[in-house]
């Protein structure tokens, strides 16, 4: 069974940074691609980031293009994305998951497995 466990989420003041981490658990296949998304209330989920985990190519959405940086570890099924800048917009809950195999996109569609979500909330 997939798991993904997100963790890394808290309060930032704007202009603040922060790293959430993804932890993936269970049969993956040798390549796969990691999608990092958030949701604020309200709104419709938004996808963010996504790394190919074998080769770490990836992609971004122009609302974070810049500011929010993808990473991963092939070897602890490890996905980072570091995030600077951030703005009382930015306040969400991230979550990360898991793409169909051989799919490569920011849409949510395109996932199969998904974490629990993790808050980010920036705030003065």
């Amino acid at each position: 069974q997939v798991q993904l466990v997100e963790s890394g989420g808290g309060s930032v003041q704007p202009g603040g940074s922060l790293t959430i981490s993804c932890v993936v658990s269970g049969r993956t296949p040798d390549y796969y691609a990691i999608g990092w998304f958030r949701q604020a209330p309200g709104k419709e989920r938004e996808g963010l980031s996504c790394i190919r985990v074998i080769d770490g190519d990836t992609k971004y959405a122009d609302s974070v293009k810049g500011r929010f940086t993808v990473s991963s570890d092939y070897s602890k099924n490890t996905a980072y994305l570091q995030m600077s800048s951030l703005e009382a917009d930015d306040t969400a809950v991230y979550y990360c998951a898991r793409a169909t195999a051989g799919v490569f996109t920011t849409t949510p569609a395109g996932y199969n497995y998904w974490g629990l979500g993790t808050q980010v909330t920036v705030s003065s």
